[in-house]
């Protein structure tokens, strides 16, 4: 694919050239909520974002800055002006990886170690909010029934409700608010964590439920993985009282984006209605074998 053949090349053209850069062999890596694109020649990637994030943007690049001045394995922000917004898209640009894989369940928690203990930053992260687009997606599943999406919105104030009354746990401290291995590169130097889109500060159990539930919801995670991972942090957040909780809401935002892209994308639908089904308890208990559809 070139970038003339995407709706946003205007986007990314105008952006590029705001911030110095080249796109005209621009070649896309990910094409979702966001758009992710690589400037081959000039180790750059370009994340362009949904209307409305501007200050999500502002946030990623200061959360760069902030984890490399603490020596936290991360992606870098480019030096340049950034966020870039071009027809209320902000754009960001970010360094080019080296050769890597995706992360493993040991990586994340390792990062998730050294992010945890530091101090607050002095810049504004904002509370962490687990339903966050939630809604948004529920009203862009139209591949779902009706009946499906109304009880996607009860569950959804069902769980609003119990967050709101939430258990204590651990102390608050700044979370990676998307920890799983998806956003977790392996290199050769180490692992390096990947968007900070969700970065905000809240309890660190949301973080740790990221990989429980590929244990207990989907089977992607086996029990020796999941007791090396809770050997290393020294917490098993499945233990915790609000557990069921941190679960619900992360396994309702894995359904409702399944459900959100299907809408456009037919061939995630099977996926989509399927986690959908195992929520309203049509395809027996946990685990589920739920597949990535990006």
């Amino acid at each position: 694919m070139t970038i003339s053949a995407h709706a946003s090349s205007a986007v990314l053209v105008a952006a590029c050239s705001a911030a110095g850069l080249d796109p005209s062999a621009a070649e896309p890596i990910r094409i979702a909520e966001n758009e992710i694109w690589r400037l081959p020649g000039q180790r750059a990637i370009v994340r362009i974002a949904r209307p409305g994030q501007s200050a999500a943007a502002v946030r990623e690049v200061n959360v760069a800055q902030w984890l490399a001045d603490n020596d936290v394995p991360a992606v870098r922000a480019l030096p340049v002006d950034q966020p870039v917004e071009v027809s209320g898209r902000p754009v960001t640009f970010w360094e080019e990886l080296p050769a890597h894989t995706n992360g493993t369940v040991h990586d994340v928690v390792q990062l998730l170690k050294r992010l945890h203990p530091l101090p607050v930053p002095d810049f504004p992260l904002g509370e962490l909010d687990p339903f966050v687009r939630v809604s948004e997606r529920i009203d862009a599943a139209t591949s779902l029934t009706e009946d499906d999406r109304s009880w996607l919105w009860q569950r959804h104030e069902e769980l609003q409700r119990q967050w709101a009354q939430r258990p204590s746990g651990l102390p608050d401290c700044v979370v990676h608010g998307d920890a799983w291995v998806g956003n977790v590169a392996r290199t050769a130097r180490g692992p390096i964590l990947l968007d900070f889109e969700r970065v905000s500060v809240g309890p660190p159990e949301w973080d740790l439920v990221s990989t429980a539930v590929k244990l207990t919801t989907t089977g992607a995670v086996s029990a020796p993985e999941y007791a090396e991972f809770c050997d290393l942090y020294g917490v098993d957040v499945t233990e915790w009282e609000g557990y069921e909780l941190l679960a619900g809401a992360r396994e309702l935002r894995m359904a409702t984006y399944a459900a959100q892209h299907a809408a456009t994308r037919p061939e995630w639908a099977k996926e989509a209605q399927y986690r959908v089904d195992c929520l309203r308890g049509r395809r027996g208990p946990r685990p589920w074998k739920w597949t990535g559809i990006m």
